[in-house]
């Protein structure tokens, strides 16, 4: 039986222009019933990442314990091709690299990715500010060394309970300076969902289920983002 939810999601999916992307979900839909309920959150977190990496923005992400190797995860996949190829497309880049030491095997080898900060990822910062301050607003910290001088992004919390005090905080800071939040959370979504523009739940039932269950749901999306940018290659 159908539910409500996965009904509005199926006439979003109708709507969603680029057939890749579609045939995509589709495909998830039919390989992951269990996750149907999350197809239409899915959609709308997919329409705000493209939205902004169009734009330019960067997109900034934390989580804590496997949470932050699925940031580092998420990275891993965005920054550089995933699945697809993803050649140099600056016409005058790739005309001045022709002229510079390397350049031809820069040319030959560098790919195109989108632009993603993992929160934390920087030790020696982390550590500095977690010796002078409380540890819990490192990531505020991070983030807002960026926003006070950048003024724009989208924020990407990632933990399982959505109670991790570390992430809301930084999510806070993100709501504070107006950029698009993401909460990537189990099925009860706790703080950061509550809080989130976009709070994207899947089912679990305990810490191991959930993350195995968002590893499929965020491979789904990098793939989605490659198709809909690099629908060419």
């Amino acid at each position: 039986m159908e539910t409500q939810n996965f009904k509005d999601a199926k006439k979003l999916l109708e709507k969603l222009e680029h057939p890749k992307v579609r045939k995509l979900l589709e495909e998830f839909v039919a390989d992951f019933p269990h996750l149907r309920e999350s197809v239409s959150q899915i959609i709308k977190v997919f329409e705000q990442l493209a939205s902004s990496f169009k734009r330019g923005d960067v997109l900034f992400i934390c989580g804590n314990g496997g949470s932050f190797s699925d940031a580092m995860h998420i990275k891993g996949e965005l920054a550089k091709s995933f699945e697809k190829r993803r050649p140099l497309r600056d016409k005058e880049l790739i005309k001045k690299l022709s002229t510079l030491p390397y350049g031809e095997e820069l040319i030959e080898n560098l790919e195109l990715g989108f632009p993603v900060v993992v929160l934390g990822e920087s030790h020696s910062l982390r550590s500095a500010y977690e010796n002078d301050r409380n540890p819990i607003y490192a990531y505020a910290q991070e983030l807002n060394s960026f926003l006070c001088r950048i003024k724009g992004g989208i924020f990407w919390g990632i933990s399982t309970s959505g109670n991790a005090k570390n992430v809301v905080a930084a999510m806070s800071l993100a709501k504070a300076y107006g950029i698009p939040s993401i909460s990537f959370t189990g099925p009860d979504g706790g703080r950061l969902a509550r809080m989130a523009d976009l709070p994207l739940k899947v089912p679990g039932k305990d810490t191991a289920n959930i993350q195995e269950n968002q590893i499929i749901v965020y491979h789904l999306l990098c793939r989605m983002l490659e198709a809909y940018f690099f629908n060419d290659t």
